[in-house]
């Protein structure tokens, strides 16, 4: 079973546009479950994470068998999440990397496969440190002419993480 953890940004909720779709994505395929977290209430990335970790801890899902997939702040939880636990997947839209405000500004993606996209119109999160974290760490990357929140590009969005998650499903280790 592959386990994919939704996190969505800083002011939306589980039900936001990109949540559902990557959520409907992920419940077409076979063996795959998707859990869509809700951080309502939590204003701040750490304790956001603290959130995101424990909820992993208290499922017990094997981190080989995740897939951890954000946009924005959830992003940067996916990543800042992966740089504790190596995961077989980080799928990060507009992450929040390059941040003061964060407690990692840019945390090192342990990820046995990681997909980014981002907008080079994103005036919230800039595409610099992404590019940067992606160049660093030679991550599959794909800049867009969109802005933070990437609806223009919904499409691409959900044809990249079909194709990832396939990917991400075919390199699973055996149970």
């Amino acid at each position: 079973m592959m386990t994919v953890y939704l996190s969505h940004g800083l002011e939306s909720g589980p039900g936001a546009l990109k949540m559902q779709a990557l959520k409907g994505i992920a419940e077409q395929l076979d063996d795959c479950e998707p859990v869509v977290m809700d951080y309502r209430g939590m204003d701040e990335p750490a304790e956001r994470l603290k959130h995101l970790t424990a909820t992993l801890l208290a499922r017990g899902d094997d981190p080989a068998h995740c897939v951890l997939a954000g946009s924005s702040l959830g992003g940067w939880l996916s990543a800042a999440a992966s740089a504790q636990t190596p995961v077989l997947g980080c799928f990060l839209l507009t992450p929040a990397l390059g941040l003061p405000e964060y407690p990692e500004t840019s945390p090192t993606i342990q990820a046995q496969h990681t997909h980014i996209i981002h907008g080079w119109r994103d005036d919230v999160v800039p595409p610099g440190p992404v590019i940067e974290r992606a160049r660093l760490q030679r991550l599959s990357l794909r800049m867009i002419d969109d802005d933070h929140r990437l609806h223009s590009s919904l499409d691409t969005i959900l044809d990249d993480f079909t194709r990832f998650l396939a990917q991400c499903a075919d390199a699973r280790p055996p149970v």
